[in-house]
């Protein structure tokens, strides 16, 4: 098997220690046609058409791109070239009862899951983020460093969780939102806006 991590940007680096860790002596590279023909941290940068053209008996992707919109158009890509993909989870990330994550997710350490949580695809969690009770998130949301996620809260596909952010209990968070960094967010986001400050309030275009 050949596995690839997508993306040898920040995202990607911190995730490699972690492939590496839990696939030991598994075949591991970067995907990255930016910076393809390389070696980052050990391990060769390929090209997608690169990576598709080596040998291997079958290959899989974990796509490490933050923003949600660029890695759904990534992951879209290697679908349609018959990818497969797999989680990356750090050891010691918590997991309580009754947890369902989708396909291609990476969690990194000191992150907690309670209980009775949904969540989508290629979701990323970092560091020391939480998922309390009965939240339900959806498809290629993103969580920055600290992200403080309290009970029964909606997230919608694509939504970017800002580093050190804190949202209520029983709040929504629409489509494609954006929640900058140590905003405390106290009421709805609707989709597509952007909000900052403590407390949250959209910003000002």
């Amino acid at each position: 098997m050949l596995y690839a991590v997508y993306g040898a940007s920040g995202a990607g680096r911190g995730i490699m220690p972690l492939a590496r860790d839990r696939l030991p002596g598994e075949e591991l590279v970067f995907i990255d046609d930016g910076v393809a023909g390389g070696e980052v941290n050990g391990h060769p940068v390929l090209s997608l058409d690169a990576f598709l053209a080596r040998k291997a008996e079958a290959r899989k992707v974990a796509v490490a791109i933050a923003d949600p919109a660029v890695r759904r158009r990534v992951v879209e890509r290697c679908e349609a070239a018959g990818l497969g993909f797999f989680e990356i989870r750090a050891r010691g990330v918590v997991e309580m009862d009754d947890v369902e994550i989708g396909e291609g997710a990476l969690i990194s350490p000191f992150v907690t899951f309670t209980s009775n949580i949904r969540i989508g695809r290629h979701f990323q969690a970092n560091l020391y983020s939480y998922v309390e009770h009965d939240c339900a998130i959806g498809d290629f949301v993103t969580f920055a460093p600290g992200v403080r996620c309290n009970g029964n809260i909606t997230i919608g596909d694509g939504a970017y969780v800002g580093s050190g952010a804190v949202i209520r209990q029983g709040l929504t968070i629409g489509v494609g939102a954006v929640v900058g960094m140590g905003a405390v967010v106290t009421r709805d986001v609707p989709p597509g806006v952007t909000v900052i400050g403590s407390p949250a309030r959209p910003m000002a275009r």
